[in-house]
């Protein structure tokens, strides 16, 4: 029986051009951090980087997100400058080498956002959903931008400490509500929302939203799910993250099954082999 309730075109408005999400996509991700939980230290230059986003581009990446500051629990901070830094030129480097293609930047500073919007960027994903910076909104919207807010409670050094809930799914609902609310108020059309595994939730948690994803649906954004080789995966199964591949595909398939757009992964092929088997599955 198909869904009719809820509608399954969705679209995006980048800089005035118009991508109509008919199917889920893949977005890849290109850590350019030394320290990120499975890739940290890999993509650390400009030609090391814009490689690895052609790579994924020519793996069927719809979108690759750029991330400077890694967000996992205990990471160093670094300064705003030192971000900078990392991502000063690559976005720029990918626009020219690919051109037509989208690129993301994961950043919770609207100066950095702004610095990569200015240098060609596409869309602003934004693990504080604008909470930790209160220029943020209204700077993407004066870029005309797509934006990705995600749940999360207090920072990446606390969140580990907030993940009491009396009903997680409820609370994440009434989260993304708030935020479309602040996120119209500022101008902002066009937004994908992201419920934040593995941030302010234990290992039950991000399996009980995952289990209630479709609670998000009434919001009629686009939701995009980054589990790819998490630690709610690899934990569970007594292994690590490089050993975390097959898990993730058969969490993706669940969390397409309950409604996601987006897939946020390392592993572009076997994440696109997920969206095809849900295909057919769907019919």
């Amino acid at each position: 029986m198909k869904d009719t309730f809820f509608p399954k075109k969705k679209v995006l408005n980048v800089r005035g051009k118009i991508w109509v999400l008919q199917s889920p996509v893949v977005m890849g991700i290109v850590n350019l951090t030394p320290d990120s939980f499975y890739d940290g230290g890999r993509y650390d230059s400009v030609a090391k980087a814009l490689d690895h986003a052609g790579r994924l581009y020519e793996e069927g990446a719809f979108i690759v997100d750029l991330g400077a500051f890694s967000s996992r629990p205990g990471a160093d901070e670094v300064t705003e400058e030192e971000e900078w830094q990392r991502l000063k030129g690559i976005v720029l480097s990918i626009k020219k080498h690919y051109p037509g293609k989208l690129v993301s930047v994961d950043t919770f500073r609207s100066e950095i956002a702004h610095r990569c919007l200015e240098e060609g960027a596409d869309i602003i994903n934004d693990i504080s959903a604008g909470l930790l910076d209160e220029k943020m909104l209204r700077t993407v919207a004066a870029h005309n931008a797509p934006y990705m807010p995600m749940h999360m409670k207090g920072t990446p050094n606390t969140m580990q400490q907030l993940n009491q809930y009396k009903n997680l799914p409820l609370e994440v609902l009434d989260y993304f509500i708030d935020v479309i609310k602040r996120a119209r108020e500022e101008g902002l059309a066009d937004l994908i929302l992201d419920p934040g595994f593995g941030f302010a939730k234990n290992m039950d948690q991000n399996y009980e939203l995952l289990d209630h994803l479709e609670v998000l649906k009434p919001l009629q954004q686009p939701i995009l799910i980054g589990i790819s080789r998490k630690s709610m995966i690899y934990k569970s199964l007594g292994t690590g993250a490089t050993e975390a591949l097959n898990g993730t595909t058969a969490l993706h398939m669940a969390a397409l099954l309950k409604g996601a757009d987006i897939l946020r992964v390392h592993d572009v092929k076997e994440a696109l082999e997920s969206i095809t088997l849900y295909h057919k599955l769907r019919g």
